[in-house]
């Protein structure tokens, strides 16, 4: 898998917040033209994208806003965990609650609990930017 991709409607904030999680900005582009147009299948189309890369892994999400056309807010807009498509993306981290206080600093609010599932993780999903659900995994053991 090359990357994930991520639709968004404030693009610097989503950078901003990705990057609290410890992802780094590979780099940052308008996308436009009748090549991008046949590839997603959208006339008019010009969007920016922020290409984020794990440090030291494979791993990488694409952030798109899209300038034209303008962008569908699903209904409803704040979706729960069960709903067809795309679930989620989680990440490892060192320190969940840390981790979770960093990232409500950008606006991140929990789903549910923090919980352990037995001895080996701490879970948690969150909502992040454009109300995107992420999870946070901290192995235990």
């Amino acid at each position: 898998m090359d990357n994930v991709g991520i639709v968004v409607d404030d693009l610097d904030a989503a950078v901003a917040f990705f990057t609290e999680l410890g992802m780094e900005l590979e780099g940052r582009s308008l996308i436009e033209g009748s090549w991008a147009e046949k590839v997603v299948g959208l006339g008019d189309m010009r969007s920016e994208v922020a290409m984020m890369r794990v440090p030291d892994g494979p791993g990488r999400l694409e952030l798109v806003t899209y300038h034209s056309p303008k962008m569908v807010t699903p209904t409803p807009a704040v979706t729960p965990p069960n709903t067809l498509g795309l679930h989620r993306v989680m990440f490892a981290v060192d320190d969940l609650e840390d981790t979770l206080a960093r990232l409500r600093r950008h606006g991140a609010e929990p789903v549910g609990e923090v919980s352990r599932f037995e001895d080996s993780y701490l879970l948690c999903y969150l909502r992040g930017p454009s109300g995107i659900i992420l999870a946070l995994a901290q192995q235990l053991n």
